[in-house]
């Protein structure tokens, strides 16, 4: 389920003594019963990395290890209903405090590695959305199909870092560019979504209040081809075809008369076409 080795390598970049001054802090071990702070984040890292579906997985799983505990600092593997007490009566805020605190620490190591990050002209933004299944029969008010219950997770990630700046939970049912048009970007921001997201009057939004989009094309979009750029320099970079167009029909009436870019590019590594839309400003830009 998960190598124990490098398992213990991503515990061994928390410090256990500001870990531990965290807890007297918060006082999270009071009443523990042997069953301490450590080993409860120990168990919750154990869940995610090995994609455990219950306590039940994450206690067997743990016991499974049983000679190599003292690779990740603890005692005794916690039961089944050890983890559902903790979860249940164990306040979060001391874990909050050590993922913003090991954030800043991560953060300044190795910055040399994110040079690239530095030509970008513009913050870029990553918008995405994902189902997160649930029992109805638990959950009964996160109704999402007849018989399954699901809520929706609403991300945008920071480019500069990859690290979360929005996250927002509905219900299963929420359209993505239904929670999209709530929110506001800041100006010359480049968001780029998936095809979910394209709806054309929202982008018309984001064009008329400064920021950039970046996205897919809908196979049923109607458009007519005003300019094209080929030459061999193009086509050495994997570009198919770079052309501004125009909608049309009722997606024009949305958009207003303000042009797009498709450029559509080919993955020789994954022998895969990919295309994408945006505005069509200066090219180059």
């Amino acid at each position: 389920m998960v190598n124990i080795n490098v398992f213990s390598q991503i515990l061994s970049l928390i410090d256990r003594e500001r870990f531990n001054f965290l807890v007297r802090k918060h006082n999270s071990d009071k009443h523990h019963k042997g069953i301490n702070s450590w080993t409860h984040l120990v168990s919750m890292l154990f869940c995610h990395l090995s994609s455990a579906d219950s306590v039940r997985d994450i206690s067997n799983g743990l016991r499974s290890t049983t000679g190599n505990m003292r690779y990740m600092g603890i005692i005794r593997v916690p039961s089944k209903s050890n983890l559902s007490y903790m979860n249940a009566h164990r306040e979060h805020v001391l874990f909050q405090d050590l993922y913003v605190e090991l954030l800043d620490k991560l953060w300044q190591k190795q910055t040399y590695l994110r040079s690239e990050l530095r030509v970008l002209k513009r913050k870029v933004l990553l918008m995405d959305a994902t189902v997160i299944p649930l029992c109805l029969s638990v959950f009964d008010w996160a109704k999402f199909r007849s018989a399954k219950g699901a809520v929706k997770l609403h991300t945008i990630l920071d480019y500069d870092g990859c690290m979360p700046s929005f996250v927002h939970i509905t219900d299963g049912k929420t359209h993505e560019s239904t929670l999209a048009k709530t929110l506001c970007f800041p100006k010359g921001c480049v968001v780029v979504v998936d095809r979910g997201y394209v709806d054309y009057a929202w982008m018309n939004v984001l064009d008329s209040t400064g920021c950039f989009f970046v996205t897919r094309s809908k196979s049923n979009m109607k458009y007519t081809v005003l300019k094209s750029w080929q030459n061999d320099e193009l086509k050495e970079a994997g570009v198919i075809e770079d052309q501004v167009i125009a909608l049309d029909g009722v997606s024009a009436a949305r958009y207003g008369d303000k042009k797009m870019r498709l450029v559509r590019i080919w993955d020789s590594i994954k022998n895969v076409e990919y295309d994408s839309v945006r505005q069509s400003k200066v090219r180059g830009q």
